[in-house]
């Protein structure tokens, strides 16, 4: 499965087909009502939170494939790679916008609750329903990739500052040592676009052909 099709636009949004579509997307929608609410353009402390929550599901996914697979003593198809590298991709995100926005004992107080009771919620999901939970990912992914698109237009703006790309993202992308903010960002939203496609794919794979066809 390639992880990016360069032929869809960045902000490409996967239509809900059904019951298990329209909750991941109803999901999707209220945390993000949360999110705005909460930190309104501070786009680099939200991008924090964000990807706190974003490494979990890669790496719940990835260990319960790895235990059914060892159940059921049947190939991943390269399931666990993929969510492993994803999960490790989030963390990279996490680490570079830590050093660039700075989180306070506030906003990592936060932090420790969302992520463990995200963790807790998406563990639940994934065991009942993977479908769902892998939908609920893509519709995730759909609105980072929104996110990081308007923190661009605050850099181009002149509203956030285009600051240095710290030491840690330059080796992680292999940026130019004089890369910047927006060149972060950039490889960032790259990077949430390829999960966003992934992650809808897998949801796909595993909708019965019926619903497929009929959608």
């Amino acid at each position: 499965m390639n992880a990016l099709d360069k032929t869809k636009p960045v902000n490409d949004h996967r239509t809900a087909r059904n019951v298990s579509d329209h909750v991941a997307l109803g999901l999707t929608l209220m945390l993000r009502f949360f999110a705005d609410t909460f930190f309104a353009k501070r786009y680099g402390n939200r991008a924090i939170v964000l990807e706190t929550v974003a490494a979990v599901p890669g790496m719940v996914g990835g260990m319960l494939v790895h235990l059914r697979c060892l159940r059921w003593m049947v190939e991943d198809q390269g399931w666990i790679r993929t969510l492993l590298d994803e999960a490790e991709n989030e963390r990279m995100h996490l680490m570079t916008f830590v050093q660039i926005a700075k989180p306070n004992w506030f906003e990592r107080l936060v932090i420790l609750m969302v992520q463990a009771l995200f963790f807790v919620a998406f563990f639940l999901l994934y065991l009942t329903s993977p479908k769902t939970a892998h939908r609920l990912v893509g519709y995730f992914e759909e609105q980072a990739v929104i996110s990081y698109t308007l923190y661009l237009a605050e850099i181009d703006a002149g509203r956030v500052e285009n600051v240095a790309a710290p030491e840690i993202a330059i080796a992680y992308w292999n940026l130019p040592a004089n890369a910047r903010l927006r060149d972060v960002v950039l490889v960032v939203r790259q990077d949430e676009m390829g999960h966003r496609d992934v992650n809808h794919g897998f949801a796909d794979a595993l909708t019965p052909v019926e619903v497929n066809q009929n959608a």
